[in-house]
């Protein structure tokens, strides 16, 4: 399945059913009068954020949504049938923007989270409505009244407990395919990760989070180098980041500090979440390269350093009990 993310689409509920203008003559009944009824109710146009969907691939082919018109009123004081509603099923995280992307109209962060976008019209009146002491006959009947109509942009942001970020190849398709049952792309060239990708860890029976890797930063993402930074919105959700750094380059701290300033350059509070740093391809160093990477690393970001090897899983159940604690922790504090 396609990846999408981003996708606008047009919306409309559907005008009100029109009132008639009827009146009741029967043989052999005295008294008639008027007896026209009222039209129905238009459908409404309503998102719905449901769990089994994780792209808007499919608003690339369908990308007009309309209600139909509630019914017309009819003769013997029947009122019109309400049309339908029309559900459009989104994936859980999915952002509803007006035209312009100025204003959020809605935030579908929970599964089975509703929004009624558009209401549907009111049926008009019939002239049995407008029947008084003083007007025995009217002769007055309303349209039904129109729907609402709008552009809307969907913009899908993955729910997920831990972000993977780093340059292309620091390893964090590996770290998500040894940590859960995805099938990421891994390869030994830069961008093999093209969309973000998502996978269950579970440690156990009770405790299980969901890791989200993005495709890698290079320098100049927040001006559109590489691929952008337009996934790192996939993980603005996210409890913690974890920051892959591949060890076995020579400038890891220069790595660790480009990519902590296009976190910022995306957004503060993006860069300001928890940062685990994690030191990976392990595997391929000595003992001293292993401690000296380590130790530049702390004190430049004056955190703890975590070793892994991604190929081996050395150190791989002690960085996903850490990452456990902190999603428990995130969900305490909610």
């Amino acid at each position: 399945m396609k990846f999408l993310d981003q996708a606008k689409i047009y919306v409309r509920s559907g005008d009100g059913g029109d009132g008639v203008i009827a009146f009741r003559r029967e043989k052999y009944i005295e008294f008639g009068g008027p007896d026209g009824g009222n039209g129905g109710r238009g459908g409404d146009i309503i998102f719905r954020a449901v769990p089994a969907l994780n792209t808007l691939i499919d608003f690339r082919y369908t990308q007009h949504f309309r209600a139909r018109k509630g019914g017309n009123g009819a003769g013997s004081d029947r009122t019109g049938a309400a049309a339908s509603n029309v559900i459009i099923d989104v994936p859980v995280g999915t952002q509803i923007f007006d035209e312009h992307r100025d204003v959020m109209l809605a935030d579908l962060d929970e599964a089975g989270k509703e929004i009624l976008l558009c209401h549907g019209g009111d049926g008009g009146k019939g002239n049995a409505h407008y029947k008084t002491s003083t007007n025995r006959a009217p002769r007055r009947a309303d349209k039904g009244w129109p729907g609402e109509e709008r552009w809307v942009w969907l913009r899908l942001k993955l729910i997920a407990d831990i972000g993977l970020v780093g340059l292309p190849n620091a390893g964090k398709s590996t770290l998500l395919s040894v940590a859960s049952r995805a099938r990421p792309k891994i390869a030994d060239y830069p961008f093999t990760t093209l969309h973000p990708q998502l996978g269950v860890v579970r440690l156990n029976s009770t405790e299980e989070f969901v890791i989200a890797d993005i495709p890698g930063l290079i320098e100049g993402a927040s001006e559109g180098a590489g691929l952008g930074d337009r996934f790192l919105g996939h993980v603005e959700r996210c409890a913690s980041l974890v920051h892959l750094i591949d060890g076995t380059e020579s400038q890891i701290v220069k790595h660790w500090r480009l990519i902590r300033k296009e976190l910022e350059a995306y957004d503060q509070n993006l860069a300001s979440k928890p940062e685990i740093i994690v030191l990976n391809k392990c595997d391929a160093l000595t003992s001293e390269q292993k401690s000296s990477k380590k130790r530049a690393l702390m004190k430049a970001s004056g955190s703890e350093v975590i070793t892994l090897s991604g190929a081996t899983q050395e150190g791989l159940p002690e960085l996903l009990r850490l990452l456990q604690d902190r999603v428990n922790l995130a969900k305490k504090q909610l």
